[in-house]
């Protein structure tokens, strides 16, 4: 269920600007982001699963917590989206999880929290100030013929670089999931050829029920654009999440790409960004914390007192 909710929710953000261009179908960009999640974890590694599933968090083995935890975190997750404030996912896991360890009395290393938090505070303003440098590179090389054949082939690069970023940190709370309810590594279930049809085949199930969502993700909602902002979008979003991942820090891919849209906004003048927008949603990630940490600690506190 958390995988089908997580393509539900996440995957007509990841797809929702590169389906813009011509050339890319839905369907398309679809089989790609899911061959990305499967993919990801076995090249880059599983670090941040393992951050999301076993550092954050020490349940010792107490499934109880650790579900209502997750719980509470989707429940955020569909409250806010109910109430028109769309938000990461991965942003309400982190309060669940942690807001159940510390209802239930586990263990939480509330300083790794703090790191995590700060990099997913740092990563729009990262990808904002990217995308900004690179549409200012681009704007000061001169035009060559072909420019947009050209650009159209950057735009699958720079697709294939998202879907990639995603498996690669984003992503990975499937196999965080996965692997703390089965009380197994990350890197195991990234290795267990059932597991991984199982939450492929639910997110990608979870993904077609969200299609119709599309008109509604981070595609247009927070500047204009045209194919070299996306390109420059995608590119320097997926470049923000790829180095996260490296570091082993759950960050949403949504917020990256957010940032990276504004930044080319802001590159063309302040006017292209529809900042009422922007507005509106940072409001819901700051919204998503402290009410995923306080839902959280209410039902870790419930499963931890109830629990065998």
């Amino acid at each position: 269920m958390f995988a089908l909710f997580t393509g539900y929710n996440d995957a007509g953000a990841v797809i929702g600007l590169g389906v813009r261009v011509r050339g890319l179908r839905p369907i398309t960009a679809l089989l790609l982001l899911v061959l990305a999640v499967l993919a990801a974890p076995l090249v880059v590694g599983t670090a941040v699963a393992a951050t999301l599933s076993t550092r954050l968090v020490s349940f010792e083995g107490d499934q109880a917590p650790l579900l209502a935890g997750i719980a509470a975190a989707v429940l955020v997750t569909v409250v806010l989206a109910t109430c028109r404030l769309p938000t990461s996912l991965t942003l309400a896991l982190i309060g669940g999880v942690s807001g159940a360890g510390l209802g239930a009395g586990a263990s939480v290393d509330w300083s790794l929290v703090a790191a995590v938090l700060a990099a997913a505070a740092v990563a729009p303003f990262a990808g904002a100030l990217t995308a900004r440098a690179v549409m200012w590179l681009l704007g000061v090389l001169p035009a060559r013929k072909g420019a947009g054949e050209r650009l159209r082939r950057m735009h699958l690069a720079a697709f294939v670089a998202t879907c990639v970023a995603y498996g690669a940190n984003d992503g990975q709370k499937l196999l965080a999931v996965y692997a703390a309810v089965q009380a197994v590594s990350p890197a195991r279930a990234a290795t267990s050829v059932p597991a991984l049809a199982l939450l492929a085949g639910c997110f990608l199930a979870g993904a077609v029920l969200g299609l119709r969502r599309l008109a509604a993700s981070i595609g247009g909602g927070l500047a204009a654009a045209d194919t070299r902002a996306i390109v420059v979008t995608e590119t320097s979003g997926a470049a923000v999440v790829l180095g996260t991942a490296l570091l082993g820090a759950p960050v949403s891919m949504t917020q990256s790409l957010s940032g990276a849209m504004i930044g080319t906004g802001l590159a063309r003048g302040t006017r292209r960004v529809r900042w009422r927008a922007v507005l509106h949603l940072g409001a819901a990630w700051l919204l998503t914390l402290p009410l995923a940490l306080a839902c959280g600690a209410a039902a870790g506190a419930v499963a931890g007192a109830v629990a065998p």
